[in-house]
């Protein structure tokens, strides 16, 4: 069986899908692994430690892609490369099933099987496989420390002989795995950190980080099966930026992490509460991609709104693309390996399996994630 891992297409994608350690492990299976020339390039992994690690390099793309039985990406395949891709090959990479109807039509059309990384479920069984993790990460770090930088003001309180240096105040909005862990990093540099999410039963999770939890009654809210959070009513948004107004005022940082699975992101800071903020505070949106979580965000740009500087970066795992490549490519060798059949030497691909069946969204010439499908088909298979 071969796997073959081309350069990402996107000019703003500087993550890869495959690493020297993860080639390592997947030709420990037996399976064979091509890449195309120049791979690991930017993050200083050259065609030589590929090499080493058991991978061909190929600088032909198109017979990259015709030759593979599975190949990893990042992101999406470009739709006119679904042509070179053989029938039944195994298609994996964030794929944006949700919106990216055309990509998913052709991709069944040309009886690819195509696996979303955004789709492995949350579950203990699949902790391995979950890149949506990963990168939410890395990406909760990263966010701090761009906060930070453009801030201006130092995050720990300070005694020294020219006096005394308050804290600064961060303020994170959504505590999923992106949160968490930029409120672990705000406590670590120092900083008075407050958090608050929708979900009440994060609560605990965020003052056991040493956070406090911002307190909102918005009434019976909760999360999803895949522990998401429901989206509000009006009635419930309404009294959420009525709290939030005043956690956000008080705050010298915000970072704001709330989005809602397959849906344009919710507007959680508007134009009046920005308007309250304190001048020369900083706001990161992280969900600036997908409409953005601050009114007026805008995709890779900083923009400035009534003294307040709005940070939108469209790729934020990929600003740390060392540690979030290595992460990535971890996930796609463990799912290789969880579908990797000794005997025969290839990938079960079932659709039924209790994993793959969740991620799985084409396979044999049908959309067959139930979910996918109905969006897209409007039930149709």
């Amino acid at each position: 069986m071969r796997v073959a891992v081309p350069r990402e297409s996107e000019p703003n994608e500087t993550r890869v899908a495959a690493t020297p350690e993860s080639v390592a492990a997947m030709t420990k299976l037996g399976v064979e692994v091509a890449v195309e020339v120049g791979l690991g390039a930017g993050l200083h992994w050259s065609d030589g430690a590929y090499e080493k690690a058991g991978a061909q390099i190929i600088s032909d793309r198109a017979k990259l892609l015709s030759s593979a039985d599975v190949v990893l990406r990042v992101r999406k395949p470009p739709v006119d490369e679904i042509e070179h891709l053989r029938e039944g090959c195994l298609q994996i990479g964030f794929l944006d099933p949700f919106n990216e109807a055309d990509l998913i039509r052709r991709l069944a059309q040309a009886k690819v099987s195509a696996v979303s990384m955004e789709m492995v479920p949350r579950t203990t069984k699949a902790q391995k496989l979950d890149a949506l993790s990963s990168q939410h990460s890395v990406a909760g770090y990263y966010m701090v420390l761009l906060a930070a930088e453009r801030l201006g003001k130092v995050c720990p309180m300070m005694m020294t002989p020219s006096g005394a240096i308050q804290p600064a105040r961060i303020l994170i909005i959504g505590a999923g795995v992106a949160g968490l862990q930029a409120i672990a990093t705000a406590k670590r540099m120092g900083a008075r950190v407050e958090a608050f999410d929708t979900r009440p039963v994060v609560k605990e999770q965020v003052q056991s980080l040493g956070a406090k939890f911002v307190e909102i009654d918005l009434g019976d809210t909760g999360e999803t099966a895949g522990g998401y959070a429901k989206e509000l009513t009006e009635e419930q948004k309404a009294k959420q930026q009525e709290g939030l107004t005043s956690a956000c005022s008080k705050a010298d940082i915000v970072i704001t992490t709330a989005a809602l699975f397959g849906r344009p992101a919710p507007v959680v800071i508007t134009d009046a509460m920005l308007r309250q903020m304190k001048p020369g505070s900083v706001i990161v949106d992280y969900a600036v991609a997908t409409g953005g979580n601050v009114e007026g965000s805008r995709p890779d740009e900083e923009v400035e709104l009534h003294g307040v500087r709005v940070i939108g970066v469209s790729n934020y795992a990929g600003r740390v693309a060392v540690d979030a490549s290595r992460m990535y490519a971890n996930n796609l060798s463990a799912l290789i390996t969880d579908l990797w059949d000794k005997e025969s030497k290839h990938l079960r691909v079932d659709p039924e399996d209790e994993i793959l069946g969740a991620c799985l969204i084409t396979h044999e010439g049908k959309i067959v994630n139930a979910m996918i499908r109905e969006r897209l088909e409007g039930g149709a298979s």
